[in-house]
């Protein structure tokens, strides 16, 4: 893991197409703001766990469905 320093108003550029700058810091809480194309998804760590959970879950059942199918053609 890198690990920066930065100051408010300061920022880390990742690639070509993502800044991430600090907005303020209040305590233990830091504001962060992220210039990113519309193109690349942006979420909290624990929203994107959840959304990988939920595909890996649908995933799980449309692989279901096709067999249940598949078993039901044979009969």
């Amino acid at each position: 893991m890198l690990v920066l320093t930065r100051k408010i108003n300061e920022s880390i550029q990742i690639g070509d197409d993502v800044e991430v700058k600090v907005v303020s810091v209040d305590g233990d809480q830091v504001k962060l703001g992220i210039s990113a194309p519309k193109h690349v998804d942006i979420h909290r760590l624990e929203i994107y766990q959840q959304i990988q959970e939920e595909n890996r879950e649908a995933s799980q059942m449309t692989k279901n469905v096709m067999d249940l199918l598949k078993n039901a053609k044979k009969d």
